[in-house]
């Protein structure tokens, strides 16, 4: 039986290029019903005091959303924009449009599958089926040489095994044509006020990210073609300060306005015609973590979100951890590394590989306060946020989760001076430090980092008092 109407649901996926669920309903279909959804539940207050989605997020996610509409009308179609709970909107459109299906690409975290089910219920009641497709990593679940369950909890050994059996599925193409229902309703992209925030779009800067499947691919073709940056990425990869020293694909992934695959693919086409080497490998190895801890959410489920992890370990906690998280989050712990580090995320929604880690590992293992407040932040603040990466590194740097070595630990000390050896990143996301000679904003590290955090929490944002009365 051919169906008629096809109502295309899009989450995570903005994008028309490399789109299974986009593809197939035009090959299949007479009209679809391109459909997103505002749902108030990832704009509200978590039991941790935090939002489930940030200002920097919110906008990007505005800006992609926008950014597909025109795509799709560019070919004919357009996008349905809705605000409410998907298990309420989907039926009803689905119903008032005659859908004979519902398309959607299958999430892995709890609180997502548990919107899919919802819909899913729903939906069934007006005999009407959620077909579930698969579109979030390079590697296909269905190619992985062992089933979900079997998945080694150590990188290393999936990685090898993957490299070694695995392969990538081609790109689907994008479509050429949109052909929607007549009588479409037309609708309009809320604002963040609409959201939630008392901001305008234009009053938030997001460090040069802009959202959308277009500017993605900009990007995309800025760092592997324009710059060749590719080639070095591996030597530049812990940098700290600039837009280059990385890709910086990680937003557009984590909204789906770029698929894992058609990166994967891109990078083979450069090492093809410009040569491979370790970096252009890096970047596909970055991708691979990516993958494994999607992977490892559908192995282990809810677990990830539990203080003790799926390892079942219990942490050692501050009895003033409020006091220290209050500060780790302000940017005022004393130690410049780490509030520079916070700070630029505060600002831009951003942080650097090398910064996360250090900032994570310094509020669990010197300041002692609990992960997952941590983990939440995290997800609050950060840009390009996504469940599985976000809680998978979390729980791995607090030794609950996928590091194979117990108790791991980030020397703040010798992490600063080998990555910010002139003070050059500190200075710049903490002006008063501006004058300071970089030699005395480091001897701040005559300190233990224990000793210096409880300091710094007292001394608040005060730093030429305290270089004053430090050694150095």
């Amino acid at each position: 039986m051919v169906e008629k109407n096809i109502l295309v649901w899009f989450r995570n996926d903005l994008r028309i290029e490399d789109n299974e669920i986009l593809l197939e309903a035009c090959e299949k279909a007479t009209n679809i019903i391109p459909v997103y959804v505002f749902d108030p539940r990832y704009y509200e207050t978590t039991t941790y005091n935090t939002l489930k989605t940030g200002i920097f997020r919110a906008k990007f996610i505005l800006e992609s959303v926008a950014n597909l509409k025109k795509s799709l009308q560019n070919l004919g179609g357009d996008l349905l924009i809705l605000q409410g709970k998907p298990e309420e909107i989907i039926p009803e459109i689905a119903k008032k449009y005659n859908a004979d299906a519902v398309y959607h690409h299958r999430e892995v975290a709890s609180e997502e599958t548990e919107v899919s089910t919802l819909v899913e219920d729903a939906l069934w009641k007006l005999k009407i089926n959620l077909k579930h497709f698969i579109g979030h990593t390079f590697y296909h679940k269905e190619d992985l040489p062992f089933p979900i369950k079997d998945i080694p909890d150590v990188f290393t050994a999936f990685r090898k095994k993957v490299e070694r059996e695995s392969t990538v599925r081609p790109c689907f193409k994008a479509p050429t044509q949109i052909i929607i229902p007549s009588n479409l309703e037309p609708s309009a992209l809320p604002s963040l006020i609409n959201l939630g925030f008392t901001a305008c779009a234009d009053e938030v800067t997001t460090a040069n990210f802009n959202g959308g499947e277009s500017e993605g691919l900009k990007r995309l073709k800025y760092y592997l073609w324009d710059t060749d940056l590719l080639k070095k990425y591996k030597l530049t990869r812990n940098g700290l300060l600039g837009m280059d020293y990385s890709s910086k694909l990680s937003p557009w992934l984590a909204a789906g306005c770029l698929s894992p695959r058609s990166i994967y693919w891109e990078i083979k086409k450069y090492e093809r015609e410009r040569g491979a080497n370790d970096s252009t490998y890096w970047l596909i190895f970055e991708l691979l973590w990516r993958d494994y801890f999607r992977f490892m959410f559908k192995k282990h489920g809810t677990k990830y979100f539990l203080e003790t992890g799926f390892k079942n370990k219990t942490q050692d906690l501050a009895e003033n951890q409020m006091q220290h998280f209050e500060a780790w989050k302000n940017g005022q712990t004393g130690i410049p590394f780490i509030d520079a580090n916070m700070i630029e995320l505060n600002t831009t929604g951003f942080m650097s590989n090398r910064g996360r880690q250090n900032v994570a590992s310094f509020l669990i293992k010197d300041l002692k306060v609990n992960w997952v407040l941590g983990a939440a932040y995290f997800e609050e603040k950060l840009i390009d946020y996504s469940p599985s990466s976000n809680w998978g590194n979390w729980a791995y740097i607090a030794g609950v989760g996928n590091d194979p070595r117990e108790d791991r630990y980030f020397n703040i000390i010798k992490q600063a001076t080998d990555y910010d050896p002139k003070a050059e990143f500190v200075k710049h996301w903490l002006p008063q430090l501006k004058n300071i000679p970089h030699n005395k904003i480091q001897a701040l590290f005559n300190l233990s980092t224990t000793e210096l955090a409880i300091y710094g929490v007292e001394l608040g944002k005060n730093y030429p008092n305290a270089l004053v009365v430090l050694p150095g």
